[in-house]
């Protein structure tokens, strides 16, 4: 059964007789003034107009496909800077169409699907009535049509990620700009199967693995223009002392916080996916796991004073329920928060 997500989990009404909604920046009117302080402010304002432009907010969730009718599907989403994903799942045999055009990159999981009838079209592709698209993927690139209508043969199940395409390599717009219709590949399937099961069971605490998870999903998408295998950089050093100081200090300071890896990638000035790579280099752990073994470090000071209160010290190391501290502080140290303390005695 589909239940609460990591971010937030609502029905989206879409409305078919109108066009999906495009980002728009907006500009906020600044106070009037004159001469040289308004020059300046006509620039910022251009300037954040630009910003606002180059880095549409996914969180928002203005982009969705269309399906139609609405309540034919179950659907369940995610959300984070640059990327969302959504698990659609049909919720009886009747026959729906899905629509889709906007300035987004969408990727289409076929875990389970099987048509009597039906035909999918994405723009710039000849037409396609496969019966069955199980474990196949589609690429929709940003503005390019998407439709498809089906009598399903068995409870249709899929998965939607969205890219902004803002927020992807320059050098990833080439292969992106390319339409793909039922097609495998092996590497891009295996992340984004993972992806799908972490918006089907999110945790909090796995914020951070789930972006790394999406951020090598954009990184395979990148690839899939190339021809032959491409030999990536090696990270002989990992982070520099300078980065490993700044990560770490903010890591610390917000440990109880769900911290983006945008964040710890932009400290270290480098991309999220480079950032992954580098800190594994010098830490031996991916930034996800490591933030988790620094909160049960934490957690063990404070289980080590007289009588704590595991739900207080949970929250104080950023986990919102008893259980989830429970959890994953008996997987680190192989012993309940309690019996830990006891142990000390």
């Amino acid at each position: 059964m589909l239940t609460n997500s990591l971010r937030r989990e609502e029905f989206i009404p879409i409305n078919r007789d109108r066009p999906l909604p495009l980002h728009k920046a907006v500009v906020l009117p600044l106070p009037r003034c004159s001469g040289l302080a308004t020059k300046q402010n006509d620039i910022v304002g251009r300037a954040a107009a630009s910003r606002l432009e180059r880095h549409r907010a996914i969180d928002d969730f203005d982009f969705a496909v269309d399906v139609s009718p609405p309540d034919v599907v179950r659907r369940r989403r995610v959300s984070w800077t640059g990327m969302a994903a959504e698990i659609v799942q049909a919720a009886r045999l009747e026959r729906f169409e899905s629509r889709f055009r906007a300035p987004v990159h969408l990727l289409i999981l076929g875990e389970r699907g099987a048509r009597c009838e039906g035909e999918t079209f994405v723009e710039g592709l000849p037409k396609s009535s496969l019966r069955d698209y199980r474990r196949k993927l589609t690429f929709v690139p940003a503005g390019t049509e998407y439709h498809d209508w089906q009598t399903p043969r068995a409870l249709t199940r899929l998965a939607y990620f969205y890219l902004d395409p803002a927020r992807l390599p320059v050098e990833a717009a080439a292969a992106l700009s390319i339409p793909r219709l039922f097609f495998e590949n092996a590497s891009l399937w295996d992340t984004a199967i993972k992806l799908a099961s972490l918006v089907e069971s999110p945790e909090p605490q796995n914020r951070l693995y789930l972006e790394a998870v999406g951020v090598v999903l954009a990184h395979e998408l990148a690839r899939l223009g190339e021809t032959s295998p491409r030999i990536e950089p090696q990270i002989r050093g990992g982070l520099a002392a300078w980065q490993e100081r700044v990560v770490v200090a903010h890591i610390e300071g917000h440990l109880e916080e769900q911290i983006p890896l945008a964040t710890l990638a932009g400290l270290a000035r480098l991309s999220p996916y480079y950032f992954c790579r580098a800190f594994k280099q010098s830490f031996g752990l991916p930034p996800h796991r490591y933030h988790t073994r620094r909160r049960i470090e934490r957690a063990k000071a404070l289980l080590a004073k007289a009588k704590p209160s595991v739900t207080e010290i949970g929250m104080a190391v950023g986990f919102s329920e008893t259980s989830s501290f429970t959890a994953a502080f008996r997987k680190a140290t192989g012993l309940t928060p309690t019996a830990y303390h006891r142990s000390l005695a």
